[in-house]
């Protein structure tokens, strides 16, 4: 019995749809789930390479099928992760103008016969509660035979969250949310006047221990109510006015101040007091000693550790793609057992469950395409080989296996280095994430060791997945310099060596040389990007940022120098997601000019200034070109070219235009593996039959 769970948007990556000119879900991610047990599961982000994509998951839903070996003909039921009253709802909002049929399930089909060129029955097309979702997406793995659960979020279905009670493979709903009661709008509200926004949450919750809640309590206490029976009210009408009055507001890239730190603190303890208030009541009210976590806000890890030290609950369990991703995995859970295979009652032990990197002459061969860049070696104890590096002071790419379901790097498509010098946290925030300084990095130790390093409630061994923030032992702080934040915790993942031996050995690999036990681990990707997931992605951020070394299967991989004609071997192509636009702009002294923008969304929101000469040159590329063509066709001297080589650069970087080897040199669709080829390549190689390069780029003339 195959059932797939899909969560994320209505229309494609690769337009502007005509019929959905704008998109009202996110989180787009497809997991496929046979007789109870999940086999595949990907996000779309991973793949088309848009963070947090809200468009449909066309890519995703391909490598499940391409992993179980089916047609999409063959999947016994697929669950789209809201309501379709809800979906409804917010095609005729957005749609209002638009002579199209106002149907979800309709456009769900047609989406699905476009992409896939298969018709599905509406019988076999469901759509799913949200926060039911979330609910069954935790419970379900949780290994319990009874908890509570609580699954609460920014929104969705018209509500921010429910309370309820598993037992078996049946929930009860005890209590919901509405959307005005919101503790997801209730952060995000907040956040604004911190120079935050969506998807921003987690950034704050790193800065809050900087700060001291106390200035801010009261002004606090009048954005939320606790009610009788685990009731609360949330009054986000009254945020903006009240910290407009208060602190001077930061606008995005300004300095924090301590009035942003103690906000940000006060912020937290808010949270807090109202997440303990209502699960104290019904863990009263219930008797149930377990809890299920899911939800956007079930990713603030501080909360999750405060509930896990109060002794509230006997065991807690995170679901560890809590955001909306997740919803895909409840909602293919809650279709396998409608249809008589629930999921088997066992604790989830790793989320192991994306694109693999293909087999070892495959990654040799994609590697070696970039020998001018990039110079590679095989090792025979891969493990003992990046230990002696990081022991040497280097920090790595690490890239291996399967890739990890959720948005947490937990040991297959991660970046490592040496746990104990404090300076490596700044290091690593400016020379790879490009990030604010105080941001912290989680530790992977062996989870044998875990106890020696970490105060860990009685009986607790096992955290594999980052879903809560612990207590450094005290004597380990000074030793532990670089994952320790400022008031002495850390967001910890223990490692098994049953569910990750080659995550294991290295980390046991770098314990013998060092005698820790430890490795400072966080997301492979730069600002700009999300995680990387196959081989090419892999190179390109390993070639965008000062990471010392790259380690993917049994290859160690460091850069060269390259030379210009090195560079100008390379091919030049848009991504699907990019477009090209010459624009008239207001100047300083209230001139109008012509500007030149590669967007990356519908508006001019997400967009990078390139130079005239750059403009030029990718307009003219169809499909992809040789840089070295495009340089020798322009009319520039030799030292504009240089700068036009070190623009290009920039700019990819910030991943607005792909470099890579050319495609008779290097079949990215040959390398990426044998079970889903054509999935685990770049974005440019995912782009549907019949759609070529040249209708992505779009160039327009506006005002403003």
């Amino acid at each position: 019995m195959l059932c797939l769970g899909v969560s994320g948007g209505l229309d494609r990556v690769y337009e502007s749809s005509p019929e959905l000119p704008n998109t009202f879900l996110h989180d787009g991610a497809a997991v496929l789930v046979r007789d109870g047990r999940v086999i595949a599961a990907v996000e779309e982000e991973r793949l088309n390479r848009v963070k947090h994509s809200n468009k449909f998951p066309s890519n995703a839903i391909r490598y499940c099928l391409s992993t179980a070996g089916v047609e999409l003909g063959e999947i016994d039921r697929i669950a789209f992760y809201a309501t379709e009253a809800y979906c409804n709802t917010m095609l005729e909002r957005l749609c209002v103008s638009q002579p199209i049929p106002l149907d979800a399930k309709l456009v769900l089909r047609q989406l699905l016969a476009r992409e896939f060129g298969a018709e599905v029955d509406a019988s076999r097309v469901s759509f799913v509660n949200h926060h039911e979702a979330h609910a069954v997406s935790a419970f379900a793995m949780s290994g319990f035979e009874q908890s509570l659960i609580f699954a609460v979020d920014g929104g969705g279905d018209f509500l921010s969250g429910l309370l309820a009670v598993g037992s078996g493979t049946d929930i009860t709903r005890l209590a919901s949310f509405p959307e005005h009661n919101s503790l997801g709008l209730f952060y995000l509200e907040t956040i604004r006047y911190l120079g935050y926004g969506l998807f921003d949450e987690y950034k704050v919750m790193g800065l809050a221990p900087y700060g001291d809640p106390t200035p801010y309590r009261e002004l606090f206490a009048q954005f939320y109510e606790l009610l009788n029976n685990g009731g609360y009210r949330v009054h986000l009408d009254r945020i903006g006015p009240a910290l407009l009055r208060s602190i001077l507001v930061r606008r995005k890239g300004m300095p924090f101040t301590q009035q942003h730190r103690d906000v940000s603190a006060s912020l937290q303890e808010a949270l807090e007091r109202i997440v303990f208030h209502v699960l104290r009541h019904h863990r009263e009210a219930t008797g149930m000693t377990r809890l299920c976590l899911a939800g956007g806000v079930a990713h603030n890890c501080t909360v999750n550790g405060r509930l896990l030290y109060s002794g509230l609950f006997d065991d807690i369990f995170v679901q560890p793609a809590a955001h909306d991703a997740g919803c895909a995995l409840g909602a293919a859970l809650m279709m396998s057992n409608e249809l008589g295979k629930p999921v088997p009652r066992e604790r989830l032990q790793d989320v192991y469950w994306g694109p693999g990197l293909g087999n070892e002459r495959a990654i040799e061969q994609e590697l070696n395409a970039w020998s001018g860049h990039l110079d590679v070696q095989r090792s025979d104890d891969i493990a003992g080989s990046a230990a002696d590096w990081m022991a040497n002071g280097a920090v790595i790419g690490w890239v291996q296996g399967r890739s990890e379901f959720g948005p947490r790097a937990l040991g297959n498509r991660s970046i490592l280095a040496d746990p104990r010098p404090a300076e490596n946290k700044g290091r690593i925030n400016a020379m790879v994430k490009k990030r604010e300084g105080y941001r912290p990095f989680a530790p992977s130790v062996l989870e044998e060791n875990a106890s020696e390093f970490f105060e860990l409630p009685d009986g607790k061994r096992e955290f594999p997945f980052m879903n809560f923030v612990v207590r450094v032992r005290e004597a380990q702080r000074s030793v532990l310099g670089a994952i320790t934040h400022v008031d002495g915790t850390a967001r910890l993942q223990t490692v098994s060596r049953k569910t990750n031996p080659a995550y294991w050995d290295v980390i046991n690999a770098f314990k013998k040389r060092t005698g820790i036990p430890v490795l400072l681990n966080t997301s492979f990707n730069n600002n700009a990007e999300p995680i990387v997931e196959s081989v090419s992605d892999a190179i390109a951020t390993f070639l965008t940022t000062d990471l010392d070394g790259l380690v993917v299967g049994p290859f160690l991989v460091k850069k060269r120098a390259p030379t210009r004609q090195d560079w100008s071997a390379l091919s030049v192509s848009l991504p699907p997601y990019a477009s090209l636009h010459r624009v008239r702009s207001h100047t300083a002294r209230n001139r109008h000019e012509t500007v030149c923008e590669i967007r990356t969304g519908g508006s001019g929101h997400d967009s990078m200034r390139v130079s005239h000469e750059l403009f030029e040159l990718l307009m003219r590329i169809e499909g992809e070109a040789s840089l070295g063509w495009l340089l020798d066709t322009t009319e520039l001297d030799e030292a504009k070219r240089e700068d036009l080589v070190k623009e290009l650069r920039l700019v990819w970087e910030q991943r607005r235009v792909r470099l890579h080897p050319p495609r008779a040199v290097c079949d990215c669709n040959a390398t990426q593996g044998e079970a889903q080829p054509e999935l685990m390549s770049s974005a440019m190689s995912t782009r549907p039959p019949g759609e070529e390069a040249g209708q992505r780029v779009r160039l327009q003339s506006a005002s403003g």
